[in-house]
């Protein structure tokens, strides 16, 4: 690889540290469980970091990262590449007030990221984007989760209320048969259908400054638009603005803090899937 690209290779992070001083940002992308190690060296030198999602293993984790961060005046972002898909760029825009949210991401089954179950391998990336979304505390979480092909939750089912009084209901798989990776909302006199992966979103508007003219309509009353989308990748976006932060020295698009609340959420859910299954006995119906 380092003969593909003209750059260097080092057996360690703590060989690239000591023999080449000259290094500025690195992006994090071990295994989450080793996220705080390898990141705590990297800050502790200088060294501005990207790091990958979940930002931690633990809550504890999460804040140390955030403290070294601001201990050592380091730039540091949390690695929600969702973040910068462009039809999430583009709904920040047209947000008001969203009450209810309806989420799904399916995914085929890999044996990537098996060290940590659905939740922190999927689900909290639209934990991420409800929570940038609606800027609002969580209130109460019920879930429930099951494994099927791995030793850990493989696909779970989450309703979170929000201090808002917004809804979001969370559906996240990957033992599907099918890719699916959409987020629907309704906001007062609007209902935003939002897909990842073509990366389009559709605001249906009731009343009369809704409909444009010539816009098609099963109701007249309801007008639908396409919502303009600036096409770019999303991981190309994500450290672009990384490195521009790091030139600047100015805050992140999205900063540890953020990762941190994202990571908070995934692991109550986590906590709760695992009381659910308490109640209900899901390892004596495993064993028999």
């Amino acid at each position: 690889m380092a003969r593909e690209f003209g750059c260097k290779a080092f057996g360690s992070v703590l060989q690239m540290l000591t023999t080449h001083s000259e290094v500025q940002a690195a992006s994090v992308a071990v295994p989450t469980v080793h996220h705080l190690a390898v990141a705590r060296d990297l800050l502790q030198a200088g060294v501005d970091v990207l790091i990958e999602k979940p930002l931690a293993a633990t809550l504890p984790e999460a804040e140390e990262l955030v403290a070294l961060a601001a201990k050592h005046k380091r730039i540091a972002q949390a690695g929600h590449l969702e973040r910068f898909n462009p039809a999430v760029r583009a709904t920040f825009p047209i947000l008001t007030q969203p009450m209810f949210f309806e989420v799904h991401r399916l995914s085929v089954f890999t044996p990537r990221s098996l060290d940590v179950d659905v939740v922190l391998d999927l689900m909290i990336h639209d934990l991420d984007i409800v929570l940038a979304f609606t800027q609002s505390n969580v209130r109460e979480v019920r879930a429930v989760g099951l494994p099927i092909l791995s030793g850990k939750v493989d696909i779970a089912n989450v309703r979170v209320e929000l201090d808002s009084g917004c809804v979001a209901n969370f559906t996240a798989s990957r033992v599907s048969t099918e890719r699916v990776r959409k987020l629907r909302f309704f906001q007062p006199r609007q209902y935003i259908s939002l897909d990842y992966g073509r990366q389009e979103v559709l605001a249906f508007t009731v009343g009369k400054d809704g409909a444009a003219p010539g816009t098609p309509s099963v109701n007249p009353q309801i007008g639908v638009s396409k919502i303009p989308v600036a096409a770019e990748e999303p991981l190309h976006a994500e450290l672009r603005s990384f490195v521009r932060a790091v030139r600047q020295r100015s805050t992140p698009e999205v900063p540890l803090e953020d990762g941190r609340r994202a990571l908070a959420l995934a692991l109550d859910i986590v906590a709760a899937i695992r009381e659910h299954g308490k109640k209900i006995d899901l390892a004596g119906i495993a064993k028999s």
